[in-house]
């Protein structure tokens, strides 16, 4: 009588989630490397510059959320800094959980020079 197998496989689900990761991270690298060079290296929300020393905390977002969403204009991707862009994901999160959020666009509120001319006026002072 033959052995039956119980519970998962846990080397194979090893080398599934490692396939995942590395095609992932190949397919990221493609069109990162695009948008780095079709794009200013801009946060597009917050306005962070970034130069080669601090490059790998600005990311590429898909406009749509989907990654397999590629066009070579790069007409479906923004440069985001690491916190605009996990802002980005928290806010689509949470207008899915909502029905309200759902139906409607929500764009970004966030003004990062909204109360720049009254430090401007203070620093006159």
């Amino acid at each position: 009588m033959s052995a039956m197998k119980t519970g998962p496989d846990h080397k194979r689900l090893d080398q599934v989630v490692a396939e995942a990761r590395r095609r992932r991270e190949e397919r990221e690298r493609g069109y990162r490397e695009q948008a780095l060079k079709l794009y200013p290296w801009v946060c597009g929300r917050c306005g962070r510059e970034f130069s080669r020393s601090n490059l790998s905390e600005l990311t590429v977002h898909h406009k749509d959320h989907n990654h397999d969403n590629n066009p070579p204009d790069g007409s479906n991707w923004e440069l985001l800094c690491i916190y605009c862009h996990d802002d980005e994901h928290a806010r689509h999160l949470a207008a899915g959980r909502s029905e309200e959020g759902a139906r409607r666009n929500i764009g970004t509120t966030f003004k990062p020079f909204a109360e720049l001319d009254v430090l401007l006026r203070k620093q006159d002072q």
